[in-house]
């Protein structure tokens, strides 16, 4: 097809339709009404003689031929709006958008942001904090840092760091505890991932006791409950290490759990931009791993030098 005659109001429609699985949701992200949407999709089957979606009762799902489209006019609609988000006051940037698990951002990366600023003026770094729940192509970011096993469906993971999981507690309560078997009894606040504190008392060498009460999806939450004196909570305490030196949080025991880590993830079927090589080696420098520093230039433009 010629491009003078490239539908692309209906492909740009095709394409948000397809990445939400609903003409509803697209027509909110495109702020038009979702007959619009629907014209613009049977327009597009018509002129190209296929059917592009099959309705169901979970939402769209996509045809073959509609497969074979999606990913060639996602990744050209990406790189079309990385370009024209580059131009900042007449110079060029590219906008790099990363989720980012809260715990992580508030106790690992935000104190080092800094640092990369200086390093990377040219890489326009957006931040979007989540509870680990994230989709990268739906919510249109670049990366997402998130915790678990490093297994997600469609994308690649880049180990970053383990944090292990140690019990945390205000300073008062801290002072009557002597072993793992004095939280018998204790609040035990709890994450949505149940085996964490039947896993600590297992390392602890403990029964696990009966777990009751409130489940949280922020370890920020439960750090502040800790904090407050309100219960003990099983935390990375590498997360929260500006409190520990504080004296704010103890950590009375010395047993840790593992049951993840750290990983930086993007789309699999989409090519590493500059500033996306750029973030991922130097989230790896500042973790220590030598072996990941790729070589100036191939991967990403030259850090700035003396900050600059």
């Amino acid at each position: 097809m010629d491009r003078p005659n490239l539908p692309l109001n209906a492909l740009r429609a095709f394409e948000v339709a397809a990445r939400q699985g609903s003409f509803t949701r697209a027509a909110i992200e495109l702020r038009v009404s979702q007959a619009a949407v629907s014209h613009q999709i049977k327009g597009l089957e018509d002129l190209l003689g296929v059917a592009l979606f099959t309705r169901t009762t979970k939402g769209l799902l996509l045809t073959d031929e509609a497969m074979a489209l999606f990913p060639v006019i996602s990744d050209s609609l990406d790189r079309v709006a990385r370009v024209l988000d580059g131009f900042q006051d007449a110079h060029y940037r590219e906008t790099l958008h990363v989720g980012v698990v809260t715990t992580f951002a508030v106790g690992w990366l935000m104190p080092r942001l800094r640092e990369f600023r200086s390093a990377y003026p040219s890489v326009d770094l957006r931040l979007w904090t989540n509870n680990n729940r994230v989709d990268i192509t739906k919510e249109g970011l670049n990366m997402a840092i998130r915790f678990g096993a490093g297994r997600w469906s469609g994308c690649e993971a880049v180990a970053l760091m383990e944090t292990p999981l140690t019990a945390l507690c205000a300073p008062e309560l801290a002072a009557r505890l002597r072993t793992p078997g004095d939280l018998q009894g204790q609040v035990l606040l709890r994450s949505y991932r149940a085996d964490e504190w039947p896993s600590w008392f297992e390392a602890a060498g403990e029964a696990c006791p009966n777990l009751c009460g409130p489940v949280f999806d922020s370890s920020i939450a439960m750090a502040d409950l800790a904090e407050s004196g309100d219960g003990v909570a099983l935390l990375p305490a590498a997360m929260f290490a500006a409190r520990l030196d504080r004296g704010t949080l103890i950590a009375p025991f010395e047993t840790e759990v593992t049951n993840g880590r750290y990983w930086l993830t993007r789309p699999a079927h989409k090519p590493a931009t500059p500033a996306m090589r750029c973030f991922q080696e130097w989230l790896l420098q500042q973790m220590g791993d030598a072996a990941a520093t790729a070589p100036q230039g191939q991967l990403c433009p030259q850090p700035a030098k003396d900050g600059k």
